[in-house]
């Protein structure tokens, strides 16, 4: 067998890399942290840009598409952008709008209900007044002039502490917003230079790998993007049918709160199986300061319209478009959410599609590269 060096060598060079990673495990570790953390605001903002794309690509689609004056290839991009951004921040100044009004007045309801408890307290205080005798006698004997002392020197350090904590505060919701900003502003270059970003990548791709690892790399991203553009697009949908039923049901059956428990389950279930229920959750204790019985016909309303989503319209909407069976879905949400919370039962559900169709033609043979 003929033994190329050069082979020889790339296998020397990652074995000695290996060894460098296990023996500086630590500091490997502590490196990788650092450079996600600082390359957070970029991701971040590739995130935005997914989820921008997928609506500019709408809007570019019906954008004077059969003008081809100058005018409207010049302005496609620029305009169809702005449309996306303000659509989504529309979309979420509206379920804020939906939403806080109506929670703040029944949290007012609430402390409403239960100030009745303090003032009942109070009325028994002023009844029984007297202090018995001992405490005044121990109130007496009391060295005052150190307990200020003591009093002053906790308040002082205590005001430190205020202070450190309003720096610490402060200095976060800046770093935040700066963060912020800078994934927005990645985005918006992202989106804007797509293609010629896309045309160095494949430059790059065919001229340091071999055109068969191309072709399966293509084919890889290519259902990654189709799964998730699938599920988001679906479950969008999907939240919106079901919010909106439940605010007609709610209207119907004339249960409180209906416009702001319809926006808030319809933004939870974009939760996939189990985002319903959690804000069925937040309704149901809502109602129950107004009243108890409706609460409880609430839950039975909630379940039936929950029944009727998964069985009717989430195959329809969203099961079909991202081809998982009902099995895996849950899988994927159970494994993502105990990995990453909320954020990974989102992710989890079209990570798991892609692999399974991945798998699926791998095993039939309908891969295409």
């Amino acid at each position: 067998m003929k033994i190329e060096w050069n082979s020889c060598f790339k296998i020397g060079v990652s074995l000695f890399l290996l060894y460098l990673c296990i023996t500086y495990w630590s500091s490997v570790a502590n490196l990788a942290g650092l450079l996600f953390g600082a390359a957070m605001p970029l991701l971040i903002g590739c995130g935005i840009a997914y989820l921008v794309n997928i609506l500019m690509s709408f809007y570019e689609k019906h954008y004077f598409i059969k003008r081809s004056s100058r005018i409207a290839l010049k302005s496609r991009r620029p305009v169809c952008m702005i449309a996306a951004f303000f659509t989504l921040i529309a979309v979420v100044l509206l379920i804020i709008r939906l939403i806080l009004p109506q929670l703040w007045s029944c949290v007012e309801m609430i402390l409403s209900k239960d100030s009745g408890i303090f003032q009942k307290m109070v009325k028994l205080v002023d009844k029984y007044h007297i202090l018995p005798e001992n405490i005044v006698e121990s109130l007496e004997a009391v060295d005052w002039t150190t307990k200020i002392g003591q009093v002053i020197q906790v308040l002082t350090s205590g005001i430190g502490s205020v202070v450190d904590v309003l720096i610490t505060a402060v200095s976060s919701v800046f770093s935040w917003v700066v963060s912020a900003l800078l994934s927005v502003i990645f985005a918006v270059y992202l989106l804007a230079e797509k293609e010629k970003l896309i045309g160095q990548l494949h430059k790059l791709l065919h001229r340091y790998a071999k055109e068969k690892q191309v072709k399966r790399l293509n084919y890889v991203l290519g259902i990654f993007n189709s799964c998730f553009r699938s599920f988001i697009v679906g479950q969008c949908i999907e939240a919106v049918i079901i919010g909106v039923l439940c605010t007609i049901g709610m209207l119907i059956f004339r249960f409180p709160y209906a416009t702001m428990i319809g926006a808030l389950i319809g933004f939870t279930a974009l939760i996939p199986v189990a985002g319903a229920y959690i804000g069925a959750i937040v309704g149901a204790l809502m109602i129950l300061s107004v009243s108890p019985i409706k609460a409880l016909l609430f839950l039975i309303f909630i379940i039936v319209l929950q029944q009727l989503e998964d069985n009717i319209v989430y195959p329809k909407v969203v099961g079909s478009s991202i081809g998982l069976p009902g099995i895996w879905v849950l899988a994927a949400i159970t494994v993502g959410g105990g990995v990453m919370g909320i954020a990974g039962m989102l992710l989890g559900v079209p990570l798991f599609a892609a692999a399974y169709r991945l798998l699926k033609d791998d095993v039939n043979g309908t891969r295409s590269c």
